[in-house]
């Protein structure tokens, strides 16, 4: 029965830092990631929009604002260093109403207090440096240091990374029973591997995979479909800059928006409607009764008690599901777009958000879980991407068991003392 001193489940790019930060810290250890699809970054990882985020919208010493001001930078110095597109464009936040006025003031301030340059601009500036956005009270924010990168690259590069490391990267390989007593794991296909100490990055099912350790019970996923469209050449309108609106406090929803992918492609979107499966990108695909039932159930409580506004945020993002609604959000930004600029894209992302069955919310900061033998990694969802690098580090510094203190320090004679078999 094959054996590894690490497994990590799932190859997404938080897998993947994972897997090399292990490699990194116990160069003695066997690594080996599970990874259901047949390649890595089938899913969250390889959809999102690519976007740097520069650490303003979380609040100041939270988990995710220290690692996003952190991984923006060693993602950009990532791209740099092999060889990958990226788009240093900045991005300009916009009230699209007078009532965001105050939620502008504070990011504004909270900038700063997370380390991210930001500059204000009244509307002259605005004009000269965006002349197809729109703000409802005259002003906005400049936020320089946000970029667009490449995710499918990324992840190519990584996985020649970590496997030149000596990481063994097994694709089509799903976990199909734990057995967290004997650290076995069972595969789909039924060959059985044990472990010293296993690190759950499984994305979309790491709820699950957490419950079958025995952890986590309070907690599931409920997954956001994130819907696209593109702005049409014909439109006309050229984009210096990512624009973005002011989003709503209690959400962290960041609203529709324009990303300026690094072929020039303009996406508008995402939206953030329920999705009734893991992987439920289109049509009934992935959704299975039991656990949209469980979803409905969830959302249907999140809706009865209104926790952090989400009836209203219920309600503006499900008319977006259509195209008249999504075209009225654009117009919010950019008023000179017009409904047969908007082109369909096949883009479509799913956004995992953690939901407290005990308090009925859903979490806004990255959850982590361990006890000797595994560390769950829960609601990594944005800034996940940007802060892969220093969240990676963070994940290893947490583990702490006979497997990490074995490895500590290189052997003495042996260099393949305790390593395990493959």
């Amino acid at each position: 029965m094959p054996s590894s001193d690490f497994i990590v489940i799932g190859a997404g790019v938080i897998g993947l830092a994972v897997a090399r930060e292990l490699k990194r810290q116990y160069a003695w250890a066997s690594v080996r990631v599970l990874e259901k699809e047949a390649e890595p970054g089938r899913h969250s990882s390889g959809r999102n929009s690519g976007v740097l985020h520069s650490g303003i919208y979380y609040a100041p010493g939270s988990l995710k604002a220290e690692l996003c001001r952190k991984g923006r930078a060693e993602m950009a110095a990532y791209h740099a260093a092999h060889h990958l597109p990226l788009n240093r464009c900045g991005k300009i936040l916009v009230p699209t109403s007078p009532k965001d006025a105050p939620q502008l003031e504070n990011l504004y301030r909270r900038a700063h207090e997370n380390g991210v340059r930001a500059e204000k601009l009244d509307e002259a500036t605005l004009r000269e440096l965006e002349p197809a956005a729109r703000s409802a009270t005259g002003e906005a924010l400049w936020v320089p240091d946000t970029a667009v990168g490449t995710p499918g690259e990324v992840l190519k590069t990584l996985t020649q990374e970590v496997r030149a490391l000596g990481v063994e990267v097994c694709c089509r390989a799903e976990v199909a029973k734990i057995d967290a007593a004997t650290r076995k794991i069972t595969l789909r296909h039924g060959e059985a591997l044990t472990f010293g100490y296993a690190v759950n990055a499984a994305g979309l099912h790491s709820d699950r995979i957490a419950h079958e350790f025995g952890m986590g019970q309070d907690y599931a996923l409920l997954p956001f479909k994130g819907l696209y469209w593109k702005l049409s050449e014909e439109a006309g309108i050229r984009l210096n800059h990512l624009i973005y609106p002011v989003p709503d406090a209690r959400t962290l929803t960041l609203g529709v928006h324009t990303t300026t992918a690094t072929d020039g492609t303009i996406y508008l979107g995402p939206t953030a409607v329920p999705a009734f499966g893991r992987e439920h990108y289109r049509g009934l695909e992935s959704v299975r009764l039991p656990e949209a039932a469980r979803m409905t159930r969830d959302l249907a409580r999140m809706f009865l008690h209104d926790r952090d506004g989400y009836r209203q945020q219920a309600w503006l993002e499900g008319r977006r599901y259509f195209r008249r609604w999504f075209f009225e959000a654009v117009r919010e930004l950019l008023p000179a777009v017009k409904p047969e600029h908007l082109l369909p894209a096949a883009k479509v992302g799913l956004h995992p958000r953690l939901f407290d069955r005990k308090s009925g919310a859903l979490l806004k900061d990255f959850i982590i879980l361990k006890n000797s033998h595994s560390l769950h990694i829960l609601g990594a969802t944005s800034p996940a991407w940007t802060s892969a690098f220093p969240f990676a580090r963070h994940v290893c510094e947490k583990m702490d068991s006979p497997v990490t203190r074995r490895f500590s320090d290189p052997p003495s004679h042996d260099p393949n003392q305790g390593a395990s078999s493959s």
